[in-house]
């Protein structure tokens, strides 16, 4: 399954364990109230476990893109034609600062990589 898809399937399930644990406190529940506690807590742990996933692919990703032997800021007029810059330069990968990858690696514009010069 997707780490994404999973991620947001165990937050969906959070909320619901945690609305139900909300209604079992009000009405006095004392077991069910521990079930879902229980619940609520493993949900956690695997929503955490995710997420560090998550950031080692982007670390991992991010590596191999610095890896590349070439790295420049786009201009605004190639960020304007990405189709005819990703035809004239092969392997380009173009990372915006604003995506989980692009956060991972600090970039503040958007940027190139490539394997060589462009």
């Amino acid at each position: 399954m997707n780490l994404k898809l999973e991620l947001q399937t165990l937050n969906d399930k959070l909320d619901k364990f945690r609305r139900k644990l909300a209604a079992a406190e009000a009405r006095g529940d004392a077991t069910i109230v521990l079930q879902f506690k229980k619940e609520v807590a493993t949900v956690t742990k695997r929503i955490a476990s995710i997420k560090g996933q998550q950031t080692r692919e982007f670390s991992k990703e991010g590596v191999a893109l610095k890896a590349l032997g070439f790295k420049r800021v786009l201009t605004k007029a190639e960020q304007a034609d990405m189709g005819k810059l990703n035809k004239s330069v092969k392997g380009l990968v173009v990372v915006h600062p604003l995506t989980a990858l692009g956060r991972e690696m600090g970039i503040k514009d958007v940027t190139g990589f490539a394997p060589a010069k462009f």
